[in-house]
């Protein structure tokens, strides 16, 4: 069907009143509006619940985050090509969504028969949760792209940009429900100035440095506050997705996804063999980096340069301050890229992650107030990094494997989850220094691929 052809099919009476091109235009970009902020009233509750494993559940919830992303792997695998092919983008969204209440409710009594079964739940529904939403975006850019003449690699950014936007805010208000609820009737004393005083923060940060001492465990009732407001936030979300998005049938009629047509083991083969591509082999370091520098942040800068230093009480507005200037980052990175192309923003990323790494292994964080900027500027520089990253590599599993998106997103959430595990496995055995030369040695690796892999298509464009 040509780009003509697809404009006069999209622009046609649909039954929904959308009778113009222009119409329809609007219309897809509600949706993606829409799906976006459903997701992020969704982990507004589960990034807020992960945040606080460590320090409300100690060991356990590490044990059951690592649980999550093992399971995600086996999910990838299985589950959203299956899932796909039989309820559509739309409705495996919506059940995915509920498969992360488990976990929430699992906080009122947190025991190793109630959090590690939640934990798997959420693994299960999380790989074709992603993977439905990452082809939803595809298919509403594409159908948007024949409306419009912009190229669908353009739309496909930009529309991430939008998505990530949200979703990167929701750090910012599962972070403010936890400080806030946390905070009632409590000193924002330093907890553990000892620590900072006596030189074991930042690179000098080890697994045996952390102990109850510096991590108190909040009250039962703040803890079950909070778990009830994230239930609220969880059940919004799956009704705004069942009510207010529309299916992608209207636009994927004539595409032939990866999963089209095959069942049982055959699609697993269709997932595997894209591990055979050119392509898939060299954009998997970064992949992997990318869940491991989450890890990086979110549970060990945390520990060896906020609490270690300035106590608990201030991670969750350090984390605010990264969610922040995320969610900026990731709604402009579509536009920045339409100007100076993919490799220039690729290429800003590496360069003040790496800075990033450079300055952290060279400061030692002493707790003093005047120095909490310091903490600001660097979630701030990591915050517009990641938006960079998590823009550019999803919207390359689309361009890069057009015609097999539901196999290729399997993939980014099994080797982004394996990252995940790799990085919960071995934080609780490496000191902060060892840490982060792993994370800068594979993140050079895995930019070389990536450019590598944007060199190839440009030049099959080309040719």
């Amino acid at each position: 069907m040509t780009d003509i052809e697809g404009t006069k099919k999209l622009s046609s009476q649909d039954g929904r009143g959308c009778t113009s091109g222009l119409n329809e235009k609007w219309r897809i970009v509600l949706n993606v509006t829409i799906l976006s902020g459903a997701f992020m009233v969704q982990f507004t509750a589960y990034e807020g619940t992960a945040n606080l494993q460590s320090s409300i559940n100690a060991g356990l919830g590490q044990i059951s985050l690592a649980a999550i992303y093992g399971s995600v792997i086996l999910s990838s695998v299985f589950v959203p090509v299956v899932a796909i092919k039989y309820l559509g983008c739309k409705w495996t969204m919506a059940l995915s969504l509920i498969t992360y209440m488990p976990y929430i409710a699992a906080q009122f009594h947190p025991t190793a028969y109630t959090l590690i079964p939640a934990a798997v739940a959420v693994g299960l529904g999380g790989a074709p949760l992603w993977c439905a939403k990452c082809t939803y975006l595809t298919v509403v850019a594409e159908a948007y792209s024949n409306l419009t003449g912009i190229p669908v690699d353009v739309i496909v950014v930009r529309f991430f940009g939008i998505f990530f936007m949200f979703f990167q805010c929701a750090q910012i208000w599962g972070n403010l429900i936890s400080s806030l609820v946390l905070s009632r009737g409590t000193s924002s004393g330093n907890s553990s100035t000892v620590g900072a005083v006596g030189g074991i923060c930042g690179i000098n940060f080890c697994p045996e440095h952390a102990t109850k001492e510096t991590l108190p465990a909040p009250s039962i009732e703040k803890i079950n506050m909070i778990a009830f407001i994230y239930l609220g936030c969880m059940i919004c979300s799956v009704l705004i997705v069942a009510l207010f998005v529309d299916s992608t049938a209207k636009y994927d009629k004539d595409r032939r996804g990866s999963g089209t047509g095959l069942t049982g083991f055959r699609l697993l083969s269709v997932v595997l063999k894209l591990l055979s591509q050119r392509n898939q082999i060299l954009i998997l370091p970064i992949t992997i980096w990318l869940g491991m520098t989450h890890v990086l942040l979110a549970a060990d800068f945390t520990s060896a340069y906020v609490t270690c230093a300035w106590g608990v009480s201030k991670v969750g507005y350090v984390m605010i301050c990264y969610g922040v200037f995320n969610a900026f980052s990731a709604i402009t990175m579509g536009w920045l890229t339409k100007i100076t192309g993919k490799l220039v923003v690729v290429g800003g990323a590496t360069v003040i992650h790496l800075g990033l790494f450079a300055f952290l292994l060279n400061w030692i964080p002493r707790g003093r107030e005047n120095e909490l900027y310091i903490l600001l500027l660097v979630t701030g520089l990591w915050g517009v990094a990641d938006g960079g990253w998590y823009v550019q590599i999803n919207a390359m599993y689309g361009i890069l494997f057009p015609e097999q998106k539901e196999a290729a997103y399997s993939n980014l959430r099994i080797w982004k989850s394996l990252g995940y595990v790799i990085a919960y496995l071995y934080s609780a055995q490496l000191c902060t220094q060892v840490k982060i030369y792993i994370a800068g040695s594979l993140l050079v690796l895995g930019t070389a691929g990536l450019v590598i892999a944007e060199r190839s298509v440009a030049r099959k464009k080309k040719g």
